[in-house]
């Protein structure tokens, strides 16, 4: 028969994990959320009000789009390429530049699936590919 004592120490390595795995999802979730504060902070910085509420907007159709040109807008001002702030005429040529490298990268494949009842057409010997060959 367990003591109490023990059951509680069997569960206190389960109890633990799982304590240390909140703890380090919380941290990534803190971590992530002030990546994206530092983020919107230095967009408004080199962002007109106009262009950014023009970009907020194609976030919301596309966010993939508006991830891109702002990762952009990002690398341009860290590597000195802005001067002065971005307004609505820059912002639509960067989306052009930006449309124009996807457009090109973009490949769409069709993976073809078999239905279930082909496999069993081949199963009962009656293949009529293998009767055209002879």
């Amino acid at each position: 028969m367990e003591r109490p004592g023990e059951e509680e120490q069997q569960q206190d390595p389960r109890l633990a994990q799982m304590q240390a795995q909140r703890k380090q999802r919380q941290q990534q979730e803190e971590q992530k959320r002030q990546m994206e504060e530092m983020k919107n902070q230095m967009l408004g910085s080199i962002m007109t009000q106009s262009a950014r509420a023009r970009l907020n907007s194609i976030a919301v159709v596309k966010p993939e789009t508006a991830a891109l040109v702002e990762n952009l807008l990002i690398r341009m001002a860290q590597n000195g390429q802005i001067h002065g702030k971005v307004d609505e005429r820059e912002l639509k040529r960067l989306l052009g530049q930006v449309a124009q490298q996807t457009k090109q990268k973009t490949n769409i494949k069709f993976a073809r699936r078999e239905l279930a009842d082909d496999d069993d057409d081949e199963s009962d010997g009656s293949d009529s590919d293998d009767d055209d060959e002879d």
